[in-house]
């Protein structure tokens, strides 16, 4: 009998095309799921890989396997999600996924507080770009900035955040908005609605610094570097920046909670649920 370990290393490998990506899915070594791989086809007595020098790729036999192999894996998630769904403490690990900035500048301040509320409840907040897998339970709850499509999936508009343009204060002053240069995201990002939109405000105006993440973009634009389009949350109290847009919102994003519907039922996920909504819903109000 093979070893389940071996066949969820060996779905993650068929769904993520690689060693390395597996292996960040999985958060170990990418000799771990090579090594995993093997035994799996030792047991099975298939070669389910391909191993080519930059890549590897499934044969035949693997293609049939992976997808036998999904529908197993999506079963034992279900059953851990019943699980911890039907359990009545309010105890446990609850973690919640949000966007990088939103994780570390607005969550991890507020932790505290569902710690004297829940004392119980263990919290893990993960700041994370992509959007994780609530069916592959790579997050109890989500928090996004655009409205989620997945099955199974609960959703509830908790608030929304406000954007404005941002430069030092030096900057702000030695610059007519003619002339502003602008800090941006690299072009992996420039798909986000709020890039779209400074691209559109700066017109011919040039991007003169870029950066995949917003406190490299706080900070350039801190050090005078030009213009940059930051939630007003970040930007606001910082004292080492001046709002230049008129008004200092300039546009909104809605932001959304996310449960897998097997879960809701748990009393610590719906404790961090009505927590989150609350807090959210305070800072930062619903605007159509």
């Amino acid at each position: 009998m093979f070893d389940w370990e071996d066949l969820r290393h060996f779905v993650a490998l068929a769904r993520n095309g690689g060693l390395s990506e597996a292996a960040r899915q999985l958060k170990v070594d990418h000799a771990t799921v090579g090594r995993r791989v093997a035994a799996l086809e030792a047991a099975l007595e298939l070669r389910l890989v391909d191993r080519l020098p930059r890549k590897v790729s499934l044969t035949r036999e693997g293609r049939e396997i992976a997808e036998l192999a999904a529908q197993l894996e999506q079963g034992a998630f279900a059953i851990e999600r019943s699980a911890k769904g039907l359990t009545s403490q309010l105890a446990g690990t609850v973690q919640v996924s949000a966007p990088p900035a939103f994780a570390s500048q607005f969550l991890a301040k507020e932790a505290a507080r569902l710690r004297e509320l829940h004392p119980g409840i263990s919290l893990v907040l993960s700041g994370t770009k992509r959007s994780v897998s609530l069916g592959r339970r790579e997050a109890d709850l989500a928090i996004r900035m655009s409205r989620p499509q997945e099955q199974g999936g609960v959703i509830r508009r908790i608030g929304s955040v406000g954007f404005g343009l941002y430069a030092s204060r030096d900057y702000a002053k030695r610059h007519a908005p003619e002339a502003y240069e602008f800090i941006g995201y690299d072009d992996d990002t420039d798909m986000l609605p709020q890039e779209r939109w400074l691209h559109d405000f700066a017109g011919e105006r040039p991007f003169v610094f870029r950066a995949n993440d917003l406190m490299s973009l706080q900070a350039a634009a801190r050090a005078g570097i030009g213009v940059v389009l930051l939630p007003s949350y970040m930007a606001a109290p910082d004292t080492g920046l001046a709002c230049v847009s008129e008004p200092p919102e300039v546009l909104r994003r809605e932001l959304w909670l996310l449960v897998h519907a097997d879960l809701r039922r748990s009393p610590a996920i719906r404790a961090v649920m009505d927590f989150l909504a609350q807090i959210i819903g305070e800072a930062f109000p619903n605007e159509r």
